[in-house]
């Protein structure tokens, strides 16, 4: 968080030479790419961060694999050989009137799974609930939000999570908000598979109560 924090409070000069639309780039700052060549001391903080956020993520693969009924490595093993991991970092300047714009407007994961850390004591992220009402996530100190990925809901039903398990397992939708007097600062560590991966219902959960409800594909192609 904290070397996250010093990049944005760069001169508007300096950053704008990291400025990219290309986001296919393997770790992005929002609209600005960090050149993990560059600074040392940020490289090495986020070299450690990624080795600790994959441990993080197979022991969730784990329970969630245990909760769904097959045996623990399931999706970790469905994810493929070569996963993905990437890091997006999200900075929101304070805005003295938010109901005049969103920080980061609705939208579902387009991954695995996410571990999102939010700058403590300032509000912002939300989940929509049933009845279509909002609910904040309130940052608790040294926590991190963990968000079931798929894809936008609007425009994907054959979401990734959803296909894996079936139909039983949902993201849920979410979006940022902009605070009044603070500026907001979160980091989203997305885990997926590789492109090549071939997605599919997980066996285990197929049963004559339960056929298929999606047919396998590349995840290339659901990207």
């Amino acid at each position: 968080m904290a070397a996250m924090t010093q990049f944005f409070k760069l001169p508007a000069e300096e950053r704008a030479q990291y400025f990219t639309t290309d986001h296919s780039k393997p770790i992005k700052l929002f609209n600005y790419y960090l050149k993990l060549e560059g600074d040392q001391h940020q490289k090495l903080v986020f070299a450690e961060c990624e080795k600790e956020i994959g441990a993080l993520v197979k022991r969730l693969l784990g329970l969630i694999s245990q909760g769904l009924g097959p045996e623990e490595d399931c999706l970790q093993k469905k994810l493929g050989e070569n996963p993905t991991q990437k890091a997006q970092g999200n900075y929101y300047p304070p805005c003295p009137d938010p109901d005049l714009t969103l920080g980061l407007s609705i939208h579902t994961d387009l991954n695995a799974l996410t571990i999102l850390r939010q700058t403590e004591g300032v509000t912002g992220l939300q989940v929509l609930i049933k009845d279509e009402k909002w609910v904040a996530v309130d940052p608790l100190p040294s926590a991190s939000v963990i968000n079931l990925g798929d894809s936008d809901f609007h425009f994907h039903p054959c979401c990734f999570n959803l296909v894996l398990s079936n139909g039983r397992n949902k993201s849920v939708p979410h979006r940022a908000m902009t605070n009044k007097v603070e500026p907001r600062l979160s980091i989203a560590m997305f885990y997926g598979p590789s492109k090549d991966t071939v997605i599919g219902p997980i066996e285990d959960l197929i049963d004559e109560e339960h056929p298929p409800l999606y047919r396998s594909y590349k995840y290339a192609e659901f990207f």
